[in-house]
C-alpha cells in the first residue's frame, strides 16, 4: 500500500519540480523577478529629476517613487563657470548623489537602456526593467567633444579647456593662468546649448583676470559664435554689444569650431553662411562649448519629436502623444533656452500638471517659458537675464537688469548655489514667478 502510494507520488514530486525550478527562473535576475513596479519613475537625477522626486514623494509616498540615476556625484553645474576662472573650488559644485536624493524614495543606480511607453515599462544597463503608472523623463541632453574633429583627445594637450565637463574645467582655469601672449579664442557651437550665456562668461571673467594681472594689453580677445546674434534677446544683447565694444573683443557670428589641432595650437572655424569658407586661428588659450544633443535613449524612441528631443506640450510638459507620460529640463523640446532656471520654473508647473492628470482633470498651469541666465560680466559684476517664451524679459526686481550690477553678483555667486541645494532639490522652489508680483506691487 505504502508503495503504491509512493509511486503516485511520483509524478506529483516530478511536476513540483518542474514547478519550483520555473518558479525559480521566473525569479531569477534574468526572469520576471528583475521587475519592479512603481506608481512614479523618475528618469535621471540631475537638478531635474531630484526635484520632481522630492516633489513626487510629497503626492504618493516615498516608497511609491524610483529615481534611475547611475551617477554618485551630482554637481551645480552653474558654479563651473567661476571655477573655470578660478573664483570658486570644483568641490564646491558637488555632493554625494545619496545626499541629494529624497528620503525613502528608491534610487535605482542604473542607467536608461530603452523606454516602452506603450508597455509602461523602462529597461535599464543592469538587465532589471521598472513598470510604471506615470513617467517623469528627466534626462538632461549629451556633451558631444567628439563631433569636433581633434576633440576630446585635444584636452591631453595645454592652453585648452571647458567650462562644460568635469574632466575640463579645470583645464580652463590652468589656460587663463599660463597665458602669455596671443589670441585667446571662445566659441558657441551650432547646436542648442544649456546655459546659453556660459560662453561669453567665461569670456568676460577671463578679459577681467588678465587685465588684473597685467596680462590685458598682450591678448587679443576673440568670440566666435554660431549664432547670428550676440544674444537671444535684444535688450540684453544690446547691453552686451556695448561691453564687447568697451573692452575690445572682437566678436565674429555664424563661425563654428569643427576642428582643434593642438599641436600646432589651431582652431578651425567654418562660416556657416559659406561652409566651404574656413578659417583657421592659431590660439594661446582656446575655451570649448561643445556640441549637445538630446540623450541617445530618447533617439528613435516613441518619446522623441523627430529630432530626438522628448516631445512634451509646451505649456503643460506632458507627452503630446502618452497622457501619463511628461517631460522638464534640457532633454525637452519646449522652445526654451535650456537653465536650471528654467527647472525651477517647469517644475511647479509639472507637479501641478501631475496632480491634474491623477485627478483625471485638464492640466489648468501654463509654463511661460520662463528661464534665467545670470551673465557673469567680470568678478563682482552681473547682468541678470530672465525672460520668456517670446523672448520679452521677465524680470523680477524693480529696476533695468541689463546693466551690469555687484548686488546680482553676489546673488549669481553665493545665493544661488544655496537656492540650489536647499531649495530647488527639496522640490520646494518653484522660481521667482510669485515674488515677481511682489516686487513690481502687483504689475507683473
Amino acid at each position: 500500500m505504502a508503495v503504491a502510494f509512493t509511486s503516485h507520488l511520483a509524478p506529483i514530486r516530478k511536476s513540483s519540480r518542474v514547478f519550483f525550478s520555473l518558479n525559480s527562473y521566473i525569479h531569477s535576475s534574468s526572469g520576471l523577478a528583475s521587475k519592479e513596479h512603481y506608481k512614479i519613475v523618475v528618469l535621471g537625477g540631475g537638478s531635474a529629476g531630484i526635484t520632481m522626486g522630492a516633489r513626487m514623494k510629497r503626492k504618493v509616498g516615498a516608497e511609491n517613487v524610483a529615481i534611475v540615476e547611475p551617477s554618485e556625484m551630482h554637481y551645480y553645474q552653474p558654479i563651473w563657470t567661476l571655477v573655470g576662472a578660478g573664483a570658486k573650488s570644483i568641490n564646491s559644485s558637488g555632493r554625494p548623489t545619496s545626499s541629494v536624493m529624497p528620503s525613502g524614495v528608491k534610487w535605482v543606480k542604473s542607467s536608461v537602456t530603452k523606454i516602452d511607453p506603450k508597455k509602461q515599462n523602462v529597461s535599464l544597463d543592469s538587465g532589471k526593467e521598472l513598470s510604471y503608472d506615470f513617467l517623469i523623463v528627466a534626462l538632461g541632453l549629451t556633451l558631444h567633444y567628439e563631433k569636433i574633429k581633434g576633440l576630446p583627445e585635444a584636452f591631453e594637450h595645454p592652453k585648452i579647456g571647458s567650462n562644460y565637463s568635469l574632466q575640463t574645467v579645470e583645464k580652463t582655469w590652468k589656460a587663463l593662468q599660463d597665458f602669455k601672449e596671443g589670441n585667446a579664442i571662445f566659441s558657441f557651437p551650432n547646436t542648442p546649448v544649456k546655459c546659453a550665456g556660459a560662453p561669453q562668461k567665461i569670456m568676460y571673467l577671463s578679459d577681467a583676470y588678465m587685465r588684473k594681472t597685467g596680462k590685458r594689453a598682450k591678448a587679443n580677445f576673440v568670440y566666435n559664435t554660431s549664432l547670428p546674434v550676440l544674444f537671444g534677446v535684444k535688450k540684453y544683447a544690446d547691453a552686451l554689444w556695448e561691453i564687447v565694444k568697451k573692452r575690445d573683443i572682437n566678436v565674429n557670428l555664424r563661425h563654428n569650431l569643427i576642428e582643434v589641432r593642438p599641436d600646432k595650437q589651431e582652431a578651425v572655424f567654418e562660416n556657416l553662411d559659406n561652409p566651404a569658407d574656413t578659417k583657421v586661428y592659431e590660439y594661446e588659450m582656446l575655451h570649448v562649448t561643445p556640441p549637445m544633443g538630446p540623450p541617445a535613449v530618447l533617439k528613435g524612441s516613441l518619446l522623441e519629436d523627430g529630432a530626438g528631443w522628448l516631445d512634451v506640450n509646451k505649456d503643460t510638459l506632458q507627452h503630446n502623444t502618452y497622457s501619463n507620460v511628461f517631460g522638464i529640463g534640457d532633454c525637452t523640446n519646449v522652445p526654451t533656452s535650456k537653465t536650471a532656471a528654467a527647472v525651477a520654473a517647469q517644475s511647479a508647473v509639472l507637479d501641478r500638471t501631475i496632480t491634474k492628470v491623477m485627478k483625471n482633470d485638464k492640466p489648468d498651469k501654463k509654463y511661460d517659458g520662463y528661464t534665467s541666465c545670470p551673465l557673469v560680466t567680470s568678478f563682482n559684476t552681473v547682468i541678470l537675464a530672465e525672460f520668456d517664451y517670446t523672448g520679452q524679459p521677465l524680470e523680477t526686481f524693480p529696476v533695468d537688469q541689463s546693466k551690469e550690477s555687484r548686488i546680482m553678483y553676489h546673488m549669481k555667486a553665493d545665493l544661488m548655489p544655496h537656492l540650489y541645494w536647499h531649495g530647488l532639490l527639496k522640490g520646494l522652489w518653484g522660481g521667482p514667478g510669485p515674488y515677481r508680483k511682489i516686487m513690481h506691487l502687483g504689475m507683473k
